[in-house]
């Protein structure tokens, strides 16, 4: 039987409802939670700064819309790991006691700011993919780079403006509203609008991905069958935009598992009543977001040729260098006898 009533009005909230929301009760648990979030995390942050370091130091990667629109996805996977592990494990395992509703909120706006940034920063590179290879003789007049940062800026400040409601006044607390049972303070109507919002998000870009899928394979059957005709180089540059599609349509299937069971609690919550057992779930459920970001970068690795090809150059620097401080003994006797003078 449930020890704490959640789903109650602004007149009950204090910091007593606070404890409601930290469902872990044993150890095994805290441990748990804590050792996911802080794995997940800390290989989600190596590995997108790894791909921001990728795209950021070649000259011809970081022109391109493409890898704009990759290099926000990793930026906005970055700032949910820090965020989400940081107040995540505050709450839940180390059970913090000066969670105050301004600072829960404010935590809350960060996450939600990020997590929509990096399904928008999806959407972008869909339609990216949707007119290189659905207009391509206009790819470069209707995608330059201005436009590709303009609209990354829109995005991130709907956002941010969206996640930011609740911090300014559209939560249960203030409105005597009802209030979610999964989240403190926050109002159950606009945890159904942030979640519209976001399955908006995704079914644009699983709409804009199945036809550019289609599209796509209708081009390779074409460029097969009339090979002699088209040339190929023509041949292997649609090869390669139908390979980006194809690992984006990844990076997306990943984003659905990994945040489909979080999307359909939170949705359940809504319309009925949650046990103590399925918010540990929800929980539990939570780093699977952890999880996502840290595939992605992966993903890129294996997926993206130029990113590949880049992180090699960057590894055959290393070992030479490495070899070169091996075959070079006088190096070697310097570095020492520095060592000894030091």
């Amino acid at each position: 039987m449930d020890t704490c009533k959640v789903h109650e009005n602004a007149s009950k909230c204090s910091m007593n409802t606070m404890e409601c929301f930290k469902v872990l009760s044993t150890q095994a648990q805290k441990i748990s939670i804590a050792t996911l979030c802080s794995l997940f995390g800390t290989l989600c942050i190596l590995e997108n700064s790894l791909v921001l370091y990728l795209i950021f130091s070649s000259a011809r990667t970081r022109k391109k819309p493409s890898y704009i629109f990759i290099s926000s996805l990793a930026l906005a996977d970055i700032l949910a790991s820090v965020i989400f592990v940081c107040s995540f494990v505050s709450f839940h395992v180390i059970n913090e006691s000066n969670f105050s509703k301004g600072t829960f909120l404010l935590q809350l706006w960060g996450v939600n700011t990020s997590f929509s940034a990096s399904v928008s920063s999806l959407l972008l590179t869909a339609l990216d993919r949707y007119i290189c290879i659905v207009r391509p003789s206009e790819y470069k007049l209707l995608m330059t780079r201005k436009r590709a940062w303009v609209a990354l800026g829109v995005l991130w400040v709907m956002c941010a403006t969206i996640a930011s409601l609740p911090l300014l006044g559209w939560n249960c607390c203030t409105l005597n509203s009802t209030c979610s049972q999964l989240f403190p303070f926050v109002d159950e109507k606009y945890l159904l609008s942030w979640i519209c919002f976001v399955m908006v998000l995704l079914g644009c870009i699983i709409y804009i991905y199945t036809y550019v899928l289609w599209r796509a394979h209708q081009h390779v059957a074409y460029m097969e069958k009339h090979q002699m005709q088209v040339g190929k180089q023509n041949t292997t540059r649609m090869r390669m935009d139908i390979m980006l599609a194809k690992t984006l349509v990844m990076v997306l299937t990943v984003l659905m598992l990994c945040w489909s069971p979080v999307l359909i609690l939170m949705i359940y919550s809504i319309f009925a009543r949650l046990t103590n057992h399925l918010r540990k779930v929800f929980a539990f459920c939570s780093t699977l977001c952890l999880l996502n970001s840290m595939v992605n970068p992966v993903i890129y690795a294996l997926r993206s040729k130029e990113l590949y090809s880049s992180l090699r150059m960057i590894f055959s620097q290393f070992r030479r260098q490495m070899k070169a401080s091996e075959n070079n003994p006088e190096a070697e006797s310097t570095r020492k006898s520095s060592v000894i003078d030091t």
